[in-house]
């Protein structure tokens, strides 16, 4: 039954990116209903998944890397349709989806993960600490997105004859004001996540501990030198989307934070 709610939702979320890829290739591209619905549907199907998997383990679903995946993509598309309607950025979706569907592709493809023996009563220092620290990643993952979508219209501001997609994008200024919002959210949601770890009354490991510190060392300093105006937000724009490769890289060490969950 799980699966089946995640490979659902998988489909969806490549069937808008699908769509907005055959509608680029032909000129046509308008985002429309049909994108926003496939998101909003696979969207709800990773919400099911999420609720039948913590409602049978008895905590938040983030006990495997199997799970810390699939809550990933989960917290990127709840930033984005908190983000995109606030922003009216309607091609975000389209650099979304296969951001998601990537992740959750990864995750379908790891080997069948039961779910957790439900034992005792979680730490709520821990499940705070791990579930906002996902939602973090999510955020900054989105920001990312935005990054790349700045250096997309960048480049087409730089092209003599910009192609259609440059109608499309929103103006630069709204890309880098998405991408300050999106750094200082996630900045925030991080700190809030490693400030409740030292609450934690279980003992978390270094290597977990010192990638967080890293991840979030890395965007405050960019944020630092960028309200200096000690980086171009083009420069910015390069370093969200480096950053979060980096913390893509960290993924393993929530694992080590899953194995905690489940005892």
């Amino acid at each position: 039954m799980e699966r089946y709610l995640l490979a659902g939702s998988t489909l969806f979320y490549l069937l808008g990116f699908a769509n907005s890829l055959v509608l680029l290739g032909a000129g046509k591209f308008r985002p429309g209903r049909l994108n926003f619905a496939a998101m909003a549907a696979g969207f709800l199907l990773q919400t099911a998944f999420l609720y039948h998997r913590g409602h049978e383990i008895g905590r938040c679903p983030i006990t495997n890397s199997f799970e810390i995946l699939v809550f990933l993509s989960w917290s990127l598309a709840l930033a984005y349709f908190f983000v995109g309607t606030t922003y009216r950025i309607s091609l975000l979706g389209t650099f979304t989806a296969p951001l998601v569907f990537g992740l959750q592709l990864v995750a379908l493809l790891l080997p069948a993960a039961p779910a957790a023996v439900r034992r005792g009563r979680p730490d709520g220092w821990l499940e705070l600490h791990a579930s906002t620290s996902l939602v973090a990643y999510g955020v900054l993952a989105l920001a990312c997105v935005a990054g790349v979508m700045f250096l997309v219209q960048e480049r087409q501001l730089k092209m003599r004859v910009p192609g259609s997609i440059f109608h499309l994008l929103p103006p630069i200024t709204t890309l880098a004001e998405a991408m300050r919002r999106l750094l200082w959210l996630g900045v925030g949601l991080l700190s809030v996540g490693i400030l409740a770890g030292f609450f934690v009354g279980l003992p978390i490991a270094q290597f977990k501990s010192g990638a967080s510190f890293l991840v979030w060392l890395l965007y405050a300093g960019v944020l630092f030198l960028w309200n200096r105006n000690m980086l171009h937000s083009h420069r910015v724009a390069q370093c969200c989307v480096g950053a979060f490769l980096i913390a893509l890289l960290t993924l393993p060490a929530m694992y080590a934070l899953g194995g905690h969950l489940s005892k």
